[in-house]
């Protein structure tokens, strides 16, 4: 089993300034988030838009992470090592480093960035939408040399009926006691990415790939 993945090379034709990786949520697909890239003034990054490992079980071409109602032991601990492979490869197929690779997923997706993204030596965290799963701290918490953690971009909406408003709080308190920098913004939406978020996370883009 692989992650399956759609590409956007820069449109500008220049060598790219960064690399940035999308991760839908529950039931959708690499598809899903793709026509962001419309939206969003970053001409001269390179898009990766993944698909989730299993089929959604209630039709459709919708992929899961996880199964939501009918939780597998197995599918959780299998996608976070496909993602974790996936990740640390794409600097040979790419030749983008990961210190200039973006993680950004939404809700399912978002919870897949933070398992993920806390191990790995990226630009910075991208969490639409998004929970923390209940976890052990990552490895190095606590450890004076560790390296630091990515920095994340943390967005979620006051009326969120799918993934509560406190869960983003839970998740926000949490990841700064853990020594995360989080950059976090609310807006009076539901689940779903609005116009402000995308210019966040264009600045955000831009501001830790070129640092």
């Amino acid at each position: 089993m692989t992650l399956e993945s759609i590409a956007f090379p820069p449109a500008s034709r220049k060598p790219a300034a960064g690399l940035v990786v999308f991760l839908h949520g529950y039931g959708a697909n690499c598809h899903n988030l793709a026509g962001m890239t419309k939206f969003l003034n970053l001409p001269d990054y390179y898009f990766l838009f993944a698909d989730a490992p299993y089929a959604y079980p209630y039709g459709g071409a919708g992929r899961m992470w996880y199964n939501l109602d009918q939780p597998n032991p197995s599918e959780l601990p299998n996608s976070q090592q496909l993602l974790l492979d996936w990740l640390q490869s794409l600097a040979e197929t790419t030749a983008i480093p990961l210190e200039k690779t973006i993680l950004s997923g939404f809700s399912q997706g978002g919870a897949m960035t933070l398992d993920v993204g806390l191990q790995l030596p990226l630009a910075g965290l991208i969490v639409l939408s998004g929970y923390l799963h209940p976890q052990p701290r990552p490895v190095g918490v606590g450890i004076p040399d560790r390296p630091s953690f990515p920095t994340v971009l943390l967005v979620h909406g006051q009326q969120d009926a799918v993934v509560p408003v406190a869960a983003a709080h839970e998740t926000r308190n949490t990841l700064s006691s853990w020594g995360v920098v989080v950059d976090y913004h609310e807006f009076s939406t539901g689940h779903n990415i609005n116009s402000e978020s995308l210019e966040l996370i264009q600045n955000f883009v831009i501001t830790n790939t070129q640092s």
